[in-house]
């Protein structure tokens, strides 16, 4: 059987997400927005409590959760949104990375398509992004919306996401951030982020089921949901930010998987940590001058690894190690490409072809990953 270590792409539905999905596929099927009978009753408080639980995880009010079909969704619909809405008022500035995720990158070419005007800020080594060059590029053009991702989803490394959120919430800067990795394997409370108004991520990165995700759209300084232009117009759901009738299996899954998280946050953390130290030990000793890591060794994501193997085909290696162990060559959104990450590191095209990642999970022992050894 073979060894799953790609939880960065997905992560397995936990039993308990399964079993507390079930009834609202089959007998609790009725529509939230509708009224009076059972059914719907039931169904719209399923969805309230798993609203609750999902706002739990990142410390903010269960009304700030929009639910999407996931963090591309959630990035397109926030970004769009923003610069839709304030452009006249904020301009037409755009602060983002060279790192981010395609949902992220994207969505910013096709805003620079209709007339914003985006910086990529450059990272180092290790893929974060300098503060003191963001808040000159913010000073020299004052930005509508500064976007990041929260930490990076093929090496691990985390940016300065307090640092930023303190700029941003002193200067009256809108910022947005893609959690979707940190979710679940970092603390966060957004009650200590008070100029981050803006969260996306999805279910499936934490043991939930996919086709699932939140936007987070924090409430102003008056108590008012922040405004921002719908990506999807039609009915009122989700305060007539996200119209659409609500998956209500899926919303219980994000629910449960939100809470489980939670409730076990500070175990999972160590496992990945200690998961995370015992492979790079095994690689290191199997391997010594013919592997390089180019993740950091704190400060990071735990349980994901960024693997260099030197004039190893990356692809080559990932098909051969198939039956065996389930690792990939980078993000699962851009598997076409050579990585865009390792290339603004500053890395040649030979050391990306030769680089994997491997995405750990807290189940997994210390025996099963002594299948390194045997490869």
């Amino acid at each position: 059987m073979t060894l799953y270590l790609d939880n960065s792409a997905t992560t397995p539905v936990l039993p308990e997400v399964k079993d507390a999905m079930l009834p609202y596929l089959l007998e609790e099927f009725g529509n939230p927005s509708s009224k009076y009978y059972s059914k719907a009753d039931n169904a719209k408080h399923a969805v309230q409590i798993s609203r609750e639980r999902v706002a739990n995880l990142v410390g903010c009010k269960s009304k700030e959760v929009i639910f999407t079909s996931g963090a591309t969704e959630s990035n397109n619909m926030i970004i769009k949104g923003i610069a839709d809405y304030y452009n006249e008022k904020r301009g037409k500035h755009i602060i983002t990375s060279q790192v981010e995720h395609p949902a992220v990158l994207e969505t910013c070419k096709y805003l620079e398509s209709k007339g914003f005007f985006v910086t990529y800020l450059d990272v180092d080594q290790y893929g974060r992004i300098d503060l003191e060059q963001l808040k000159k590029c913010a000073e020299d053009t004052p930005p509508l919306l500064i976007t990041l991702i929260w930490g990076n989803n093929e090496i691990g490394s985390l940016n300065p996401i307090h640092e930023v959120a303190q700029y941003c919430f002193e200067n009256n800067i809108l910022f947005h951030s893609d959690a979707t990795q940190v979710v679940g394997k970092h603390p966060i409370d957004l009650e200590d982020y008070p100029g981050l108004r803006f969260l996306s991520y999805s279910a499936h990165k934490l043991h939930g089921p996919k086709g699932i995700g939140a936007a987070i759209i924090r409430e102003d300084e008056l108590g008012l949901p922040t405004k921002i232009t719908p990506l999807l117009h039609g009915g009122e759901q989700e305060n007539g930010l996200r119209s659409g009738t609500l998956a209500v299996h899926n919303i219980v899954g994000f629910g449960k998987a939100a809470e489980i998280a939670l409730d076990n946050l500070e175990l999972n953390i160590a496992e990945l940590k200690q998961n995370e130290v015992y492979l790079y030990k095994l690689l290191k000793e199997k391997y010594k001058d013919r592997v390089k890591f180019n993740h950091l060794e704190d400060n990071k994501i735990p349980g994901i690894l960024s693997v260099t193997f030197p004039g190893i085909n990356n692809e080559l290696l990932v098909k051969n190690l198939a039956p065996y162990v389930a690792v990939s060559t980078g993000s699962a959104c851009s598997t076409s490409k050579p990585s865009h990450v390792l290339k603004a590191m500053g890395y040649d095209l030979e050391h990306i072809r030769s680089t994997i990642r491997i995405s750990l999970s807290p189940s997994v022992s210390k025996q099963e990953l002594d299948i390194f050894n045997q490869l």
